[in-house]
């Protein structure tokens, strides 16, 4: 089998409806189709910026360490992922170990295993070793309100709605103290004694306000506390971990295992976010293994559409620690309706795919009405 070519697709949705202050990935995405001559088509897509991970996968050949990384797939192997990783990352040295370059590859990784679990007729998760897991518990993961009153709404709703437990995230976090302990109070109240209550607080703390406050957040009996630190306060982290006493958990941002290995090894962080749409599911492996033999608990980020779902899904599936499954509950067509499968959340779980591959369709009525150059 061999791979004839890559299609890279940039969604966005119409001007007038995307926010600048919107901290969410749900108003774009690039999907990544992988032609092969057996007809098997992977699908996977980039946490990312589209435009530029679309440069990325389309550039031309720029000298023997930087090519665009389609041109490099032509005529491979699809099944070579391990090999295809190596060669992506070696012909790009001039881009970087880390960062975008890293976005762009994940894409074509996951399509990857898309293509060799169609191949096997087994689902990803089966082929990265088998599940400890066949449905995992979700958390709403939402956006604070502009204050505690809000705040309580929105939780309050998606409890309503058979969520267990809910994340809120970023702005106004990091305000005062007052509005910190405010939207704290409130989002608890909201989410109920009985359920899970998780704040990120979008890197918006210095080391000593970060330490103040996860000792604060302890009296809400938050389920852990997330990226308090900017990404690069390694040394905060490391102060911070060793004093608090509620969990910390972070990563997010960390892009391809050379970045996550310095940031385990120097953070002492209790659970590891590893986003799938910006590491791709063979270096998250690789990462999850990291942590695992260091007793940290891995999860998932996941802030994008149902393709990232997937895959958070079968990965999730087979790490042993993994505890709780990110949801994202942004309400846009790009989250809702790129794939035909919905994978809701049902009794606060959401059910891993059986079907070969990572289990999902393309809804290719909204790649089409949501392409960019069809504008």
């Amino acid at each position: 089998m061999k791979i004839t070519k890559v299609e890279a697709i940039e969604l966005r949705l119409p001007e007038s409806e995307v926010v600048e202050t919107k901290a969410t990935a749900c108003q774009d995405a690039l999907i990544i189709k992988v032609h092969t001559d057996e007809g098997i088509v992977g699908i996977g897509d980039s946490y990312s910026s589209p435009h530029v991970v679309k440069a990325l996968i389309e550039a031309p050949l720029s000298g023997a360490s930087a090519s665009g990384l389609a041109r490099l797939l032509i005529g491979m192997n699809p099944l070579d992922i391990r090999p295809i990783n190596h060669m992506l990352q070696a012909k790009n040295l001039r881009l970087g170990r880390r960062g975008i370059i890293c976005h762009a590859i994940a894409a074509i990784d996951i399509a990857l295993w898309d293509i060799v679990g169609k191949y096997y007729s087994q689902p990803v998760y089966q082929l990265l070793g088998g599940a400890f897991h066949k449905k995992l518990r979700a958390y709403a993961s939402t956006l604070f309100g502009p204050n505690g009153k809000s705040t309580y709404e929105i939780a309050k709703r998606w409890v309503d709605k058979g969520f267990t437990a809910v994340k809120f995230g970023w702005a106004p976090m990091g305000q005062s103290e007052e509005l910190d302990l405010e939207l704290v109070k409130e989002a608890r109240r909201g989410v109920g004694d009985n359920n899970d209550l998780i704040i990120d607080a979008g890197c918006c703390w210095d080391t000593s306000t970060a330490i103040k406050r996860a000792e604060q957040f302890r009296h809400y009996n938050v389920l852990f506390l997330e990226e308090p630190l900017n990404r690069e306060n390694l040394e905060g982290y490391r102060k911070l971990t060793s004093v608090a006493r509620i969990p910390i958990a972070a990563g997010e941002g960390e892009s391809g295992r050379f970045a996550w290995q310095n940031f385990i090894e120097q953070s002492g962080i209790d659970i590891a976010q590893i986003d799938l749409e910006s590491n791709g599911i063979t270096d998250a492996v690789r990462i999850a293994d990291m942590a695992e033999d260091r007793s940290i608990r891995v999860v998932n980020h996941f802030y994008t559409n149902g393709i990232g779902l997937a895959a958070c899904l079968h990965f999730l599936a087979s790490r042993k620690s993994a505890f709780i499954l990110e949801y994202c509950v942004e309400e846009t067509p790009i989250r809702l309706e790129v794939t035909k499968q919905k994978m809701p959340v049902v009794d606060g779980y959401v059910e891993v795919p059986e079907s070969p591959g990572l289990g999902i369709d393309l809804n290719e009525e909204t790649i089409e009405r949501y392409q960019v150059d069809r504008y």
